[in-house]
């Protein structure tokens, strides 16, 4: 997992613009995790998630707080991992390959910016370890975030 900090914090580290963060991120994640369909962002916009840049299918554009896996995380602020997404009650269906998700809050001073969404076309798909590697990732992002944002 340092390997991976260190080179996610090598691209992000000049970085000054929101979007190509947000880009260059949900890219980089693609390529390093294995078994995945969907990786991207919903930003807090409005009291809604609003679709963000990603990689993968076309997705859902606006979900509601507290409406799917998404709108859960945004309303409780904990990350979760869904194992089998057909036994979330709930769960708003956007590509009807994906069998798991894993999301993750991205909070600026303990507000909701927004989330990062990933999903896998396989059940059982993420584990504690992917989960503390995004969470990583997410960690660095908000601080760059504040950076841009402030």
């Amino acid at each position: 997992m340092e390997k991976i900090d260190k080179s996610y914090q090598a691209l992000i580290a000049d970085e000054s613009d929101e979007i190509s963060l947000l880009a260059n991120t949900s890219a980089y994640l693609n390529q390093i995790l294995d078994n995945i369909n969907w990786v991207g962002f919903y930003r807090h916009i409005n009291d809604q998630l609003i679709l963000g840049p990603f990689q993968g299918k076309v997705a859902c554009t606006t979900i509601q707080i507290g409406k799917g896996v998404c709108g859960h995380v945004a309303k409780t602020k904990e990350a979760i991992i869904v194992k089998d997404v057909n036994t979330f009650e709930g769960h708003i269906v956007c590509d009807s390959a994906s069998q798991s998700e894993m999301v993750l809050p991205i909070l600026i001073k303990d507000k909701l910016y927004g989330v990062l969404d990933i999903d896998a076309p396989i059940k059982n798909r993420f584990n504690q370890e992917d989960l503390q590697t995004c969470q990583s990732i997410v960690n660095s992002l908000s601080t760059q975030l504040e950076r841009i944002l402030s």
